[in-house]
């Protein structure tokens, strides 16, 4: 059977059952579906099909108590353990701000979600919430815990439960992205860059003057951003690691994006991955698809704030670094000391 004949759920399922050991997001990439396809295929079996509620979702995952709270892209996973707490709910925006769980979620984007329970080679039960764009693309999972409440989980499934139970889902293609139109010229950028009192405000400054994120850095001039060499982001762990120095890695998709604030100690490089193994914190980034890496410098009301993020091929932004801080205070000197010392991109590495 080819890649190109998988179109039904039966046919998943029978394929799936072949390779029952590989990972959900490898399977769906060989076989041309998405992943939101594959758990589809499931529903009525080891899956339910849920609405993805955030108002219901989010309130409700207080009373489960300690999860771990999963989201990733193409070439990062960012895996969280702890409640979720202090939920705020928006039309455009909501956020979880828990001490452990630190989420910024885009609801415009979440279009499937499913309970899924399999049993795992030593008989355990394995629960998790899936969540995914119109396109099957996850944006966000739950996975429950040895210490979850599991009668607070099973209320919760219920609430979520879609009225639909279908093990196939109907996706949209994703819209092409929207021209930018003539771009901003240096000096402009640099007038509102320099402007910012709150790094927000990237956002709103890069979108009027029709940029993309990594042209804006790219053009801004170096004292403001400069390249760091590709091997920049292991150094930059080796030196934090073990350190009481807090940091902040934020992974992101369009539907959510993950922080973790706090040191980091148990840093594990395995083959292209690099893995952070610590006790409710786990990050997982593949080295190898790292196409530039960048220094960034914006202007705040408290002083500059300094940033490390790491681009793939396709432009993207993958995962970005800061020094722990909050709003009123000023960037920890450690940090930017430790961002400064980073080695610089030069041609040789290029070639």
């Amino acid at each position: 059977m080819t890649a190109e004949a998988i179109k039904t759920p039966a046919e998943i399922r029978r394929l799936r059952a072949l390779h029952p050991q590989m990972r959900e997001r490898d399977f769906a990439r060989i076989h041309a579906i998405s992943e939101g396809e594959l758990v589809a295929a499931e529903v009525g079996r080891s899956a339910v099909r849920l609405r993805p509620d955030l108002d219901i979702l989010l309130n409700g995952l207080g009373a489960v108590g300690e999860v771990m709270a999963l989201t990733r892209n193409e070439s990062a996973v960012h895996e969280k353990i702890g409640p979720y707490e202090k939920v705020v709910l928006g039309p455009m925006a909501s956020m979880v701000l828990g001490a452990q769980i630190d989420l910024r979620i885009f609801p415009s984007r979440w279009a499937f979600g499913f309970a899924v329970e399999k049993t795992a080679e030593d008989g355990a039960i394995r629960r998790s919430l899936q969540f995914f764009d119109a396109q099957g693309q996850a944006v966000h999972k739950v996975h429950a815990r040895p210490a979850s409440n599991a009668e607070a989980w099973a209320v919760l499934v219920a609430n979520l439960r879609h009225d639909e139970q279908s093990d196939a889902i109907a996706l949209t293609p994703a819209a092409p992205p929207a021209p930018l139109g003539e771009a901003a010229d240096v000096a402009s950028l640099r007038a509102a860059w320099q402007a910012m009192t709150d790094t927000h405000q990237f956002f709103g400054i890069i979108k009027k003057l029709n940029l993309h994120r990594l042209n804006a850095i790219e053009m801004v001039g170096e004292d403001l951003a400069w390249q760091l060499d590709a091997g920049a982001v292991e150094q930059m762990f080796s030196n934090v690691a073990g350190t009481d120095l807090p940091i902040m890695a934020f992974v992101g998709n369009p539907g959510c994006i993950q922080i973790h604030s706090g040191p980091i100690t148990n840093v594990k490089p395995m083959g292209p991955w690099l893995n952070v193994m610590d006790e409710t914190f786990h990050l997982h980034l593949r080295l190898d698809q790292i196409a530039s890496v960048w220094a960034v410098r914006k202007p705040t009301s408290d002083g500059h704030v300094t940033s490390v993020e790491v681009y793939d091929a396709n432009r993207e932004l993958i995962i970005q670094f800061f020094g722990k801080r909050h709003e009123g205070e000023g960037e920890i000197a450690g940090w930017r000391t430790a961002v400064e010392k980073l080695p610089l991109h030069t041609q040789s590495n290029a070639a």
